[in-house]
């Protein structure tokens, strides 16, 4: 029994008892019965009378926190499971080991056990992963040094982002993906830190382009029936893509109909064409090609509006900050951007009209693969434009050299591809600004576009070439965090997510 307290308030000594009381404490349960301690506290009187406090009580922290329930290393115990299984299945666990505690106890348990503040942290990876594709995102904070998350984000907001590089004034280094708005809060957040681009991104970005240049030889599908003459041009106009796409459906349905006019089985046309039977078969119902189904106009769409939209542009009302609230008025629930994108299309036309007819862009002939006849994919012919020919199997090999035959432009993006690899890989960011101007001589626009976002990008993206640190550390929390996300369902809440991608601070 001790002889004196000391008062946690005011820190001033005492040995005026005021009383005692009992405390029941449940332990660790014994060959699967729970036990419980009955702690004997004394009560005492605080003798500084400027202090808030009258009395106090003994504070017995190895055994037990104030007001706790569980002792501490049952507590610990509960964080633990916690921490990895959840909040249902942490109670099923426990219960067989004879520990009764509801799954709501144990999430509180795992919150307060995340109150702690992580280290400091010099060099970190910043990255976006959605609550929902497409609509809501957060923003995710990697320790790289220590491989460990730091914090969760319940946005990406630049504002955010912003606030939290302030707080953080030790940041020495931020890897990120292209994202601007990543790159726009460390600008403000931390201008003291070195930006770097993530490598992947990088050459992510490069492959897109080189796909989006091999467009211009048929369907980014690949696998279409295309004539040799009727290709058009898909790199200046959405519109253009639309209408390749669709000229390629309705020779594939004549091609389907001319060999089951040959007394062909819906089998033994989808082996000549690489279609499902299935496919076949639905395609011969047909009198003409089928169209794609669309979706049904929502109020978050602004064709919902359409008729009204013209009615008020024929008027003159042709701005979208204008033509917004009318539409709001009558139910429109979609965004300003949404609006604007309708409104820039037939600004689109308009000027088309007035130009006069757009000169047709060069007819390409598409790349076929010499062993099936099928025309080559874009996003194969990507692939294997970026990758080094020691890693080509003897197919692969073959491909690229009807490729080269077939494309120049292809010939030219793989030199510059492979130009581009060796300098990544070479650690040595000099050989850059020729590589950009030499991609901007090319004339083949996806290349020129990726080139000049470069030369935007060059610090950061020198710093990509030059240091050690990327993105992927990242890359992979934001998949661990997409698991716990899903196996929590609906209890998957920002503070929650937070508490579960912390590492677990173990105590004594």
């Amino acid at each position: 029994m001790a002889p004196n307290g000391t008062c946690p308030e005011c820190g001033t000594p005492s040995r005026q008892r005021h009383g005692w009381r009992c405390r029941r404490i449940e332990d660790f349960p014994a060959q699967g019965q729970a036990v419980w301690i009955e702690l004997r506290v004394c009560r005492w009187r605080c003798l500084n009378s400027d202090c808030r406090r009258r009395t106090f009580s003994d504070r017995e922290a190895a055994v037990a926190t104030p007001y706790a329930r569980r002792t501490s290393r049952q507590a610990q115990l509960l964080g633990h499971v916690a921490h990895a299984a959840g909040g249902t299945p942490a109670e099923r666990l426990l219960r067989r080991l004879g520990i009764r505690v509801s799954d709501d106890t144990i999430l509180r348990q795992l919150l307060r056990a995340a109150q702690v503040v992580p280290p400091r942290a010099r060099i970190i990876g910043i990255d976006d992963w959605s609550w929902r594709k497409s609509q809501n995102y957060g923003t995710i904070i990697i320790d790289l040094e220590r491989r460990a998350v730091i914090d969760v984000l319940e946005d990406r907001d630049v504002v955010t982002c912003t606030d939290w590089l302030r707080r953080h004034p030790e940041v020495e280094v931020i890897s990120r993906d292209r994202c601007g708005l990543y790159a726009q809060a460390a600008r403000k957040g931390a201008p003291q830190a070195e930006q770097v681009a993530d490598r992947f991104h990088i050459v992510q970005n490069l492959r897109m382009a080189i796909e989006e240049q091999m467009n211009l030889h048929g369907r980014a599908t690949g696998r279409a029936l295309l004539s040799d003459a009727d290709n058009i041009s898909t790199a200046s106009n959405l519109l253009k893509s639309r209408l390749a796409h669709r000229k390629s459906r309705e020779e594939i349905y004549e091609t389907i109909r001319a060999l089951r006019q040959q007394g062909l089985t819906c089998s033994e046309i989808g082996r000549r064409t690489g279609f499902p039977r299935r496919s076949v078969a639905k395609w011969l119902q047909f009198e003409t090609p089928p169209d794609r189904k669309r979706a049904v106009l929502k109020r978050s769409s602004a064709w919902y509006f359409e008729e009204y939209l013209k009615q008020r542009w024929e008027n003159g009302i042709r701005s979208g900050n204008a033509l917004l609230p009318l539409i709001q008025e009558r139910g429109y629930e979609g965004s300003l951007s949404n609006l604007q994108r309708l409104l820039a299309g037939w600004r689109r036309a308009e000027k088309q009209e007035q130009e006069g007819p757009i000169k047709e862009d060069q007819i390409l002939a598409p790349v076929r693969d010499p062993e099936t006849g099928h025309a080559i994919s874009p996003v194969i012919a990507a692939a294997l434009c970026i990758k080094p020919r020691g890693k080509f199997t003897l197919e692969q090999a073959r491909k690229v050299e009807v490729l080269k035959e077939g494309s120049p432009a292809f010939t030219t993006m793989r030199r510059l591809a492979m130009r581009f690899n060796g300098i990544l890989r070479g650690r040595k960011a000099d050989p850059l600004p020729a590589w950009i101007d030499d991609a901007i001589e090319t004339d083949l626009a996806p290349i020129v576009r990726f080139a000049r976002t470069l030369n935007r990008d060059i610090d950061a993206v020198r710093n990509a070439i030059e240091m050690e640190w990327s993105n992927g550390q990242a890359e992979g929390q934001i998949n661990r965090l997409k698991t716990l996300k899903r196996a929590m369902y609906g209890r998957a809440g920002p503070n929650l997510l937070r508490a579960r991608m912390l590492p677990l601070h173990h105590t004594n």
